[in-house]
């Protein structure tokens, strides 16, 4: 009885499920502003959405400063990454984060002190014709630091960082002495990329606003600052970005119930059992968006980079939202929209150019 019970329930939910599909199938999406932009790649059995996102970024503002449409190298930032975050593991004594996930200061971290490589010339793994799979090396990388810690009052060893970057160089392969000809520090010069130029914005409730505080998520686990917005005012970033070409790194959550890459939509609707149908969606507050916050319903679970505006029907505002899953996975060839009561709940935070924000709400941040 239970069995039939079961499968008459798993009946319903395909009904209710294949309903909802040909409901969210009615949705519109007409541009307002579209960025010119890279093409969508595949972060493939990786967790680096952090350096996909905000490299289609530095792609793409290449490209708005004149420069060439580039095919940037991802984990090349991944390479240089990882020491220092091993590092800082290590100091901690094993208690912070060491894991593949990071933030987009990471990628500018690299940038600053590293350069930029593109993909030809640090394609980041030995066989190029085999999508990137970094299951061992994360794996390998954490048993290594896990052992050196715990084995330190006995037998410390001081050259765990040696046969760190010699698991990276095997896995990745060695990093470039020269891009194009120059120094990959040279070559980030050149496309014009200062990453001095970009600030990374939220908004939360429990930091006073105007000011720059440690983000409390797990992978920003180099304990950067992240400067603090009222709601509408990082709203306001965003729409003057784009409305500018300026496009935007995107931190947030997707693990909701009407997150659907699948079918390329993020909602907040009023109506559930309308499914991803044109409606009215819920009113977002700061003290909504604080509560999903501190109760880990909003999560910082992936990366993605914001290139457009478009508007449903309705009139609905929704951002174009360029992901790291490849072209085959539903959506709008690799691109999904999320509308703005999506945003306004569910994005942690957001990097982009300085210039991008409008000069009244840069003097109140000092910057």
């Amino acid at each position: 009885m239970k069995k039939l019970q079961l499968l008459m329930l798993a009946g319903a939910i395909a009904f209710g499920a294949t309903a909802q599909e040909e409901q969210k199938s009615t949705i519109e999406f007409t541009p307002v502003h579209d960025i010119k932009t890279t093409p969508v790649k595949s972060q493939d059995r990786t967790g680096t959405c952090w350096s996909y996102a905000t490299t289609s970024f530095l792609e793409t503002e290449i490209i708005r400063q004149n420069g060439p449409e580039l095919n940037l190298s991802e984990m090349y930032f991944v390479r240089y990454a990882y020491p220092e975050k091993a590092r800082l593991y290590v100091m901690a004594h094993g208690k912070g984060n060491f894991s593949e996930g990071g933030q987009a200061h990471d990628v500018m971290k690299v940038v600053a002190e590293h350069g930029i490589a593109t993909e030809e010339a640090y394609p980041g793994r030995r066989d190029v014709s085999k999508p990137h799979n970094h299951s061992e090396l994360a794996s390998s990388q954490k048993v290594l630091l896990d052992n050196y810690i715990k084995g330190r009052k006995a037998s410390p060893s001081s050259v765990w960082y040696k046969v760190q970057d010699a698991i990276l160089d095997i896995y990745l392969g060695e990093v470039p002495a020269q891009v194009d000809g120059k120094t990959p520090q040279d070559y980030a010069k050149e496309v014009k990329i200062d990453a001095d130029n970009y600030i990374e914005l939220t908004s939360y409730t429990h930091h006073p606003y105007y000011t720059a505080f440690n983000l409390e998520v797990p992978d920003n686990w180099s304990d950067d600052f992240y400067y603090n917005l009222p709601l509408k005012e990082l709203m306001v970033v965003m729409d003057n970005a784009l409305a500018n070409n300026y496009s935007f790194v995107w931190d947030g959550d997707v693990s909701e119930k009407f997150f659907s890459h699948k079918l390329g939509a993020a909602i907040i609707p009023v109506d559930e059992e309308k499914g991803f149908a044109p409606q009215e969606e819920k009113e977002i507050t700061p003290e909504l968006r604080q509560e999903a916050f501190l109760s880990w319903q909003s999560t910082d679970d992936h990366l993605m980079h914001i290139t457009g505006l478009s508007k449903d029907q309705n009139g609905t505002a929704y951002y174009k939202t360029k992901n790291s899953w490849g072209t085959n996975r539903g959506g709008y060839d690799g691109y999904l929209y999320m509308s703005e009561s999506y945003m306004r709940q569910h994005t942690v935070a957001i990097m982009v150019h300085k210039d991008a924000i409008p000069k009244a709400i840069r003097k109140n941040l000092g910057i």
